[in-house]
């Protein structure tokens, strides 16, 4: 049966109506309040609670535009059903008033990314490569590496390896090839070189990730993002401009995927 958000009262009857009716068991319920439910937060804020459920990915909250008050109150709601929060573009004074807020409550830095609770996510048996053309494009990239490892992903990362010293790039192909990842990240400024030579060079799918590093025109990360949608390589995938939530999800979903399927035995569907 198709079943409402189980955000009001109306539906949160509905679903134990199933559950009563026998057209729903209270496994299944428990489960579909997990993958759909929302929750409030006063009158700024409506969490999408169930998405790690849903999708597996965990929900993100996104700092720029709000006040370090509206973040610490969404970080402290989300807290109460998960072990950690990812904060994507916290400034200095939401971190601290995140610190303040939440006191006992750890709060360590990735990038640009906060990740605000203590633990490690279980390992998923997804493995993920991240490179960077140069160390300005770490902020971004890290903020990719925090996501895929909340996600369960093992990470390996290699720095400043970009076109300008492309000598550099022998000792992280060399990586890859013993490491086997399922996917690999590739950020890059400048002109964005950088993920279509490793996509040449590797048999699974890479993410570009352009970032705003550059100088003049094109600079902001137009050239970057331009050069990796012009590629000629099969196999790269690209995501917008800084964007490094997007490309670590979704190269954590492809390495989780492939994870899965590594567990199957012939027949397993």
């Amino acid at each position: 049966m198709n079943l409402p958000s189980p955000d009001n009262r109306a539906s949160l009857e509905g679903l134990f109506l199933a559950v009563e009716s026998g057209d729903l068991s209270p496994a299944e319920a428990a489960l579909e309040l997990e993958r759909t439910g929302l929750r409030h937060v006063g009158s700024f804020a409506v969490l999408d609670a169930g998405r790690r459920t849903r999708k597996g990915v965990p929900e993100v909250v996104y700092a720029p535009g709000k006040t370090p008050k509206q973040v610490a109150g969404i970080c402290a709601a989300l807290l109460e059903g998960e072990a950690r929060v990812l904060v994507s573009g916290a400034s200095e004074d939401t971190e601290r008033e995140l610190r303040s807020s939440l006191p006992g409550v750890s709060a360590r830095r990735a990038g640009g990314m906060l990740v605000v609770g203590a633990g490690e996510p279980e390992p998923s048996g997804g493995r993920v490569v991240a490179l960077s053309g140069g160390t300005s494009d770490l902020p971004v990239l890290e903020e990719a590496v925090a996501v895929a490892r909340e996600m369960g992903v093992r990470v390996e990362v290699r720095a400043d390896v970009g076109v300008a010293g492309l000598h550099r790039l022998s000792e992280p192909l060399a990586m890859i090839k013993d490491f086997d990842p399922d996917c690999v990240v590739v950020a890059a400024g400048m002109e964005g070189a950088l993920p279509t030579v490793v996509c040449s060079m590797v048999s699974v799918p890479v993410i570009g990730l352009p970032t705003s590093t550059g100088y003049g025109l094109g600079g902001d990360g137009t050239a970057a993002i331009m050069g990796m949608l012009q590629s000629c390589s099969p196999g790269l995938s690209v995501v917008n401009i800084d964007n490094g939530v997007g490309a670590g999800a979704s190269a954590a979903m492809i390495a989780n995927r492939a994870a899965r399927l590594r567990g199957l035995k012939p027949g397993d569907r």
